[in-house]
């Protein structure tokens, strides 16, 4: 998992020893994440898969993609499809991406960088590896989270981040046992290159074996934990996890997570973890395919504005513009 590493996490500024009075936050629930396909074919992980979207409030659905190891000729991608209402954060560990909407936008991310789309009140997007990794093949691991707007944000101009890998912030934790790779939101005062309607946080944590890990929290967000790779334990009562799997933490200031001593050998540098906490909306949700709104009538409209051409066109490769 290359996205980011540094070889020496002595140089990075540390997460400071939480307060005497911090309070960890207990595990509600362990689910693991089922298989599935999305797009053309490609292998993912439901990893939000059967909990409760008031538990992930302000998050919708992610995806981890892949990890697969294509032979040539097998990358694939996504077709044109629409999506309105809230936004995409595609973040690529390794491979690459290409993306592209049919505002005449898009682009490129690779190792450690981040797309983030606003949809807003509508767009037409297709994601692909590009020409020349179909070809070779390669290896190919990220993830797709999809962020709820509230009302009042949900019709806005689409837009777009590019959020490069070098821009990410870093920090180790107080043992410098763990890199911290800020992708949004703040940690302990070092903030995130992501700028989001809604307030959250975006964390992908490697914690070397036998290191542990202690962050404060905002209490005001909720605090999802996903294992991308690698055994360990989260909570006060440091609960097993691993590989796949996801903690949905409850209320307090502060989480606790520890890499266990033994890995298997490809996760000898220790367990990869995605730490994400937000917000939470609290308005009523009515999700259907790809649109993310609040009552039934606005998805029938959404459905009716792609229907008639109103969220725009596919764009040939390589053009600029398109309909509005």
């Amino acid at each position: 998992m290359p996205a980011v590493s540094v070889s020496d996490l002595t140089v990075l500024p540390r997460v400071p020893a939480l307060s005497p009075v911090a309070t960890q936050r207990p595990v509600v629930s362990i689910t693991s994440a089922p298989s599935s396909f999305e797009g053309e074919g490609f292998p993912v992980k439901r990893a939000f898969a059967g909990v409760d979207l008031r538990l992930l409030d302000p998050f919708i659905h992610m995806d981890e993609m892949g990890e697969v190891d294509y032979a040539p000729g097998e990358p694939k991608g996504t077709p044109w499809h629409p999506h309105r209402g809230f936004e995409t954060v595609t973040y690529i560990i390794d491979g690459i991406f290409d993306h592209q909407d049919s505002f005449g936008g898009g682009g490129t991310i690779t190792n450690g960088d981040t797309q983030w789309m606003t949809a807003g009140s509508g767009i037409l997007h297709i994601e692909a590896p590009p020409e020349h990794l179909v070809v070779s093949g390669g290896l190919f691991h990220g993830f797709q989270l999809w962020v709820n707007l509230p009302k009042s944000d949900k019709l806005q101009a689409p837009r777009y981040q590019d959020l490069r890998s070098g821009e990410v912030a870093l920090l180790s934790s107080a043992d410098g046992g763990a890199l911290l790779r800020v992708i949004a939101g703040d940690v302990a005062g070092v903030a995130g290159p992501g700028s989001t309607h809604t307030p959250m946080t975006m964390i992908h944590t490697t914690i070397h074996p036998g290191a542990e890990l202690e962050l404060p929290w905002r209490e005001d967000f909720n605090a999802l934990v996903y294992v991308m790779g690698g055994n360990g334990f989260v909570g006060p009562g440091q609960s097993p996890i691993g590989t796949g799997q996801l903690a949905v933490m409850g209320r307090g200031s502060a989480l606790r997570l520890s890499a266990a001593q033994g890995q298997e050998a490809r996760y000898a540098g220790g367990m990869e973890v995605l730490i994400l906490g937000g917000a939470p909306i609290r308005e009523p949700i009515a999700w259907a395919g790809p649109f993310v709104m609040n009552t039934r009538a606005e998805l029938v409209q959404a459905f009716e504005d792609h229907n008639a051409g109103r969220l725009g066109q596919p764009v040939p490769h390589g053009d600029v513009g398109g309909t509005a």
